[in-house]
């Protein structure tokens, strides 16, 4: 699979006559973004030979969907409603765009009109009376978002009678049972958009789901998605409520757009803190595959056209270093199709609900081209923000939330972010096999280290593995948010197939990485080890070495690009480097540092386990401080740990 993709290097995106005056950082322009639409498009457009073809895409191997026949018209019509999400933009400004010699506009007015045509293969049969929320109501709901957006060339030329058996079907749907989560969303648009056309829709159940979706809303920019945080319950219901506004909600409810609007206005003081110096995501949540989607709320800030509160310059160069982050990658599109993973495919990140065409869903960023050409989000120069401003060398930045109990951490050393925040999801309970993994159930989440996938054989990246009484390694993933006191995260977390297995955690951000100071309060024996961040093999063999200071042993490893330090300090009896193969999303072969204790321990008084898990550019010297930031750890009479530092001192109180 890694062969094949690196293979498709003729697929990367090119940004032509960058303007380094404007944009110093990526180069890149509106004009950039609407090439970046383009490139996006015509990708699509190359399965498409005439109207009749449909958006339908090679499957890629794995637990995506279709799995069966009956699958595949929902298949078709993620691939129309989601790269409309490219194209309504672009129809906006040019109607009469040709993609392969194709009249784009033709093509998705002819194939809308398929999906009420019961005679096609396209065609999505209206709602049972009793039938409840299904794949076809969230594709109406995006249609219906795009046809909000640019109705004269997706709705108005339609005949009448199309009109109305459209409206039929998208309102069985619109008009009826929805999910408890930002789905509501997607029964607003359908019944908003044919409203506005003037059609008879349910408004008491309009209103309904408006008001229930504001009550997801937690502070500092994030909603709650029942019952995750994660990059889509920021983004999707921010541009959700700030498109609805727009396009319908100031003008038919304004009470309740004043209120998505104030929500909205909160996303700037939290939400670029999320993104790197370079303007990258951090891999991180479910649907990790929509990627550049995660950017749609910093153009959207546009609409407000607030000078003197938003950065402008700093919204622009988050967003375009984004976009150049995988469109720029050769691995981000095979078959000329963006891949089911982060940056090439990668099936630990892929969730059942998603076929090929589903990753089109990241087209929402291009929502950001209705924003007007002489707006300051294209015309402000771009900066860096608090990387310039705030941040200094050696320091360490952490924005905790308090209503969403997250903690966004800055490290100015190497530039990088990094996300804490909810994961209480048993294995047992999640059908759908996505907010019990990987993907929510790692202690922490970092921009320059995307995570790796728990091994077969005990391999694990940031998190722990305990030996289960099954003698399985499992992952820790219920974790309860505690505090966040004096610079130290603090969580309490359960073995999910045994109660008796129990830790308190705390994690303290340093200059150079994160000190873990972890008590095991388990009542049973327990054999466990503890993953730093894994480094993907690149461009040359991965270096080990070790160093031995004030007694303790510290291992290094090293892909040329970044250096991870590991040093156990309380608790532990074994380091080792870990190679595997097939478990990281960057490259085939990667390496990981566990430190292990496999004594089964027959005491069952309170362990503690110190850690230091640091890191390093590649080429950078460690001086003895940065490898060994704590001079001293003591584990007081009444069960507080205090750490004295190279600077200060600090109290852990579980």
């Amino acid at each position: 699979m890694f062969s094949q993709q690196k293979q498709n290097t003729g697929d990367v995106f090119q940004i032509i006559n960058p303007d380094y005056e404007l944009s110093p950082y990526t180069g890149m322009t509106k004009q950039h973004w609407k090439d970046a639409a383009l490139y996006l498009l015509e990708g699509a457009f190359s399965y498409i030979d005439n109207l009749d073809s449909p958006m339908k895409f090679p499957k890629q191997p794995g637990k995506s969907y279709p799995q069966k026949e009956s699958q595949i018209p929902t298949e078709k019509l993620e691939g129309i409603c989601r790269t409309l999400f490219v194209a309504a933009p672009l129809l906006k400004e040019n109607p009469n765009l040709v993609i392969n010699n194709i009249k784009v506009a033709d093509y998705y007015r002819y194939q809308i009109e398929q999906l009420i045509n019961p005679e096609s293969e396209s065609y999505i049969v209206p709602r049972a009376k009793n039938g409840g929320p299904s794949q076809n109501l969230v594709e109406f709901g995006a249609l219906a978002v795009s046809m909000l957006i640019n109705p004269d060339v997706l709705w108005d030329r339609l005949p009448q009678s199309q009109k109305d058996a459209l409206a039929k079907s998208m309102l069985s749907y619109g008009d009826g049972p929805t999910v408890d989560s930002n789905w509501k969303f997607f029964n607003i648009f359908v019944l908003s958009f044919f409203k506005e056309q003037g059609y008879a829709v349910n408004e008491n159940l309009l209103v309904e789901y408006l008001e229930k979706s504001l009550t997801h809303y937690r502070g500092q920019g994030w909603y709650n998605d029942s019952p995750a945080y994660d990059y889509y319950s920021m983004w999707a219901f921010q541009m959700y409520g700030m498109i609805w506004s727009e396009y319908f909600g100031k003008k038919h409810y304004p009470e309740i757009a004043s209120k998505f609007v104030t929500n909205f206005k909160d996303v700037k003081d939290n939400y670029p803190y999320l993104f790197s110096e370079n303007g990258e995501m951090i891999m991180y949540g479910r649907s990790i595959s929509y990627r550049i989607g995660s950017i749609i709320p910093f153009p959207l800030m546009g609409f407000e056209n607030d000078k003197s509160d938003v950065n402008y310059g700093w919204m622009r160069r988050i967003s375009s270093g984004v976009i150049k982050q995988f469109f720029t990658h050769p691995e981000f599109m095979q078959d000329h199709v963006p891949t089911l993973g982060f940056y090439g495919a990668f099936e630990p990140a892929v969730q059942v609900y998603s076929c090929r065409g589903s990753v089109y869903w990241m087209g929402k960023a291009f929502l950001g081209l209705l924003v007007p050409d002489d707006n300051p989000f294209w015309t402000a120069k771009e900066n860096n923000g608090a990387w310039e401003t705030e941040f200094k060398k050696d320091e360490v930045y952490n924005n905790f939330q308090k209503a969403s109990e997250i903690l966004i951490t800055d490290y100015p050393n190497i530039g990088a972010s990094e996300i804490r925040a909810w994961c209480h999801e048993k294995v047992k309970d999640d059908w759908q096999k996505f907010r019990s993994t990987e993907n929510y159930n790692r202690l922490s989440y970092n921009s320059a280290f995307p995570w790796q996938a728990d091994g077969e054989n005990g391999e694990v990246a940031m998190n722990y593995l305990i030996k289960n009484k099954n003698k399985d390694w499992e992952a820790f993933r219920l974790y309860t948010f505690k505090k966040f006191e004096d610079g130290v995260y603090y969580r309490d977390v359960v073995l999910e197939t045994d109660e008796a297995v129990k830790f308190n955690l705390a994690d303290v951000p340093l200059a150079n990485g994160v000190l873990r100071i972890d008590r095991s309060n388990s009542t049973e024996p327990i054999s466990l080890r503890l993953g730093h961040y894994a480094l993907p093999k690149l461009n040359k063999e991965i270096v080990t070495s070790k160093r031995k200071i004030k007694g303790y042993e510290i291992t290094i490893i090293d892909n040329g690009e970044y250096q991870l330090a590991m040093v156990p300090l309380l608790g532990w009896n074994k380091t080792e480097v870990i190679k595997s193969k097939g478990l990281h999303p960057e490259s085939d072969e990667s390496y990981v540092i566990n430190v292990i204790n496999n004594e089964i321990l027959n005491r069952k008084e309170t362990t503690v386990y110190a850690t230091l898990m640091l890191w390093k550019k590649s080429g950078e010297k460690w001086n003895e401080k940065e490898l060994l930031p704590v001079r001293k750890i003591d584990v007081l009479n009444d069960g507080r740990i205090k750490i004295l530092n190279q600077t200060n001192e600090i109290i852990i109180k579980h």
